[in-house]
């Protein structure tokens, strides 16, 4: 069984480039705080795709949680196939990107700039063209990614967030989950999935459900699987998953749960119940004792950091995953590093 090398080395970096991050992305998005409390938005729209568009459900999450503003998704084509700007002016438009090279990211950044939004991105590289048109830059500091499926990245992605909310909002408790991070990514490497390698090398296709600050998380989890691992993937919220989808349910099915420490979690624990009394093969990511359903967890913290934690737990698990599967988990078939689309 032979591991992906880069993305082993990707998930033990990740922790450091958190780390990392905090001091250069702090005077940046203090900058952006201060242009938002002179000129507080009515709402933000979000432009991302892939990883980074998990990363997007993650801040929508956030935001709309802690500050009670509606974030709501660009769709590029809008600017980039049917020409039509938007009316943004006042508004925050934040998008997120590895690359900060896809035509359709930059090309809706400019529209929204030229009419009159806050634009930030949030980028790793922080002199890409998507970087160039944006008012404000937020970077990842994830450095060197070296496999082409985004693990390393899309945590940065969701610190760099979670780190402009605890600011955005003057938290303390946030704050604080934020600068235990990088310790908790660490330890949440190290956890052991593999009881959920019996029930996912053999199956041709799953699904994942989260909720709250775990949706993001249950979506990043179902792209890496359809990626690494050519294994199809479905995500769902744990309540979208009753308004149709539970039809899919059967013995033959995994289902991979990410449950979340906050108010969400009692309608997921629930929904889990009522799966396994339905005949399901129910694998939950919670605390608790660990038992071959249940995929440890650390302590509660922060509900939002814990998320974070729980996704560096999966990538441990999807390195042997496809190892398991003999894919090439750094090296996806058609797949690169860098997407550009229009």
């Amino acid at each position: 069984m032979k591991l992906a090398a880069g993305m082993e080395s990707d998930l033990q970096e990740a922790a450091a480039a958190v780390e990392r991050q905090a001091n250069v992305l702090a005077a940046p998005a203090t900058a952006l705080i201060r242009e938002l409390s002179r000129h507080p938005p009515r709402v933000v729209v979000t432009c991302a795709r892939g990883s980074s568009a998990h990363a997007a459900t993650f801040a929508k999450h956030l935001i709309e949680l802690r500050l009670g503003i509606p974030v709501a998704a660009a769709a590029p084509n809008i600017a980039t196939v049917y020409h039509r700007a938007l009316g943004l002016k006042g508004q925050l438009f934040l998008a997120i990107s590895q690359s900060g090279r896809s035509d359709d990211l930059i090309e809706t950044a400019a529209m929204a700039r030229a009419a009159g939004a806050i634009t930030a991105a949030i980028v790793n590289d922080a002199e890409s063209p998507l970087a160039q048109v944006s008012q404000i830059v937020l970077p990842l500091g994830a450095e060197t990614e070296r496999s082409v499926a985004a693990t390393k990245s899309f945590i940065a992605s969701l610190a760099a967030l979670l780190q402009l909310t605890a600011c955005w909002t003057d938290d303390p408790a946030m704050q604080s989950a934020h600068g235990r991070l990088p310790n908790r990514l660490a330890q949440a490497g190290q956890l052991d999935w593999t009881p959920a390698l019996a029930a996912l090398t053999g199956t041709d296709s799953l699904i994942t459900i989260g909720r709250g600050p775990t949706l993001a998380i249950a979506r990043e989890a179902a792209l890496k699987l359809k990626e690494t691992c050519e294994l199809h993937a479905e995500a769902f919220s744990a309540a979208e998953f009753r308004h149709g989808p539970i039809a899919l349910i059967s013995g033959a099915l995994p289902i991979l749960a990410f449950n979340p420490w906050d108010d969400a979690a009692a309608s997921l624990t629930a929904l889990v119940t009522d799966l396994r009394r339905k005949g399901a093969r129910v694998l939950v990511a919670e605390p608790g004792n660990v038992r071959d359903d249940r995929l440890p967890v650390l302590p509660p913290d922060h509900p939002d950091a814990d998320a974070i934690c729980m996704i560096q737990s999966f990538y441990a698990l999807l390195v042997k995953l496809a190892a398991q599967r003999g894919t090439d988990a750094d090296r996806p078939r058609h797949l690169q590093k860098v997407t550009r689309t229009r």
